[in-house]
């Protein structure tokens, strides 16, 4: 689900190389039809789901699929997913955030329950309910910043801000652990097709600021980052956690993919 997004056209383009049947679904943009059977969907209308889902009968469906500002794309999608998996018997991969938590503790294990503080992050708190209530054997990924290929947000945000096209701030107090889109869809693939269960934390080695990650996806692509503009989310109205910080090492007991740092993974070219 969620297959013409960042995150989800990743997906599909490793799921194709290593021989799957892909079936992608969108709302507006379907991709590369010679990687994926595109399937449009609207995750809010339960019917669609159901109806999508009994078509294509997928043994694992990993759901990428949200809008920041949408509840009912974001938690009630996840639910109709959940349901309508449970329906044709595969199994799930949620994909989650952590944007759940508050930022309260000074790191998040795959044990910690739930604490939003922003819309979004409720949003996703009760997808994930949803989820591991249908279906019990679901996996749930939580990650964090995503970047990668140029091709990111963040990443287009910093560009716009060095060459002055876009006027803000890159917060200081802010601290995620980024992971590579790369990196993040090999993890889930792989939980999928092991079957994996629970709570996974699936984010990158390196807790950094919005604005250190700013400061080295600048270097990496030889821009000065001289021009990037600090400030601070604490006081700025922004909704949302302040420093969330997640421990992955339960996880990566599990998992055979290497979840490298932002440090590494954006590093200029030699």
């Amino acid at each position: 689900m969620g297959g013409s997004g960042f995150l989800g056209g990743e997906l599909v383009r490793r799921c194709a190389a290593e021989g799957h049947e892909v079936g992608a679904t969108y709302l507006t943009r379907p991709g590369d039809p010679a990687r994926a059977r595109w399937l449009r969907l609207d995750v809010r209308d339960r019917h669609d789901v159901t109806t999508v889902l009994d078509a294509f009968a997928p043994e694992v469906t990993i759901n990428a699929a949200y809008r920041s500002s949408d509840w009912a794309s974001t938690a009630d999608g996840a639910a109709h997913v959940a349901a309508g998996v449970a329906r044709t018997g595969g199994r799930m991969v949620q994909v989650s955030s952590d944007a759940i938590f508050s930022g309260a503790v000074a790191r998040y294990d795959e044990t910690c329950p739930p604490d939003p503080v922003s819309p979004y992050g409720a949003a996703k708190a009760a997808a994930e309910t949803a989820v591991r209530a249908v279906l019990p054997g679901a996996a749930v990924a939580r990650t964090s910043l995503i970047v990668g290929h140029g091709a990111s947000a963040h990443e287009a945000l910093v560009h716009s801000l060095v060459a002055g096209s876009r006027t803000g701030v890159l917060f200081t107090d802010d601290v995620r652990c980024p992971v590579h889109v790369s990196d993040l869809a090999q993890a889930l693939v792989e939980a999928a097709v092991r079957g994996c269960s629970g709570v996974l934390h699936v984010a990158g080695a390196d807790a950094l600021s919005r604005y250190d990650l700013g400061v080295l996806i600048a270097r990496r692509d030889g821009l000065d980052p001289a021009r990037l503009r600090t400030g601070r989310r604490a006081g700025s109205g922004v909704p949302g956690p302040l420093e969330v910080r997640l421990n992955c090492s339960a996880t990566r007991r599990r998992l055979a993919t290497r979840l490298r740092g932002a440090r590494e993974f954006l590093s200029p070219p030699a």
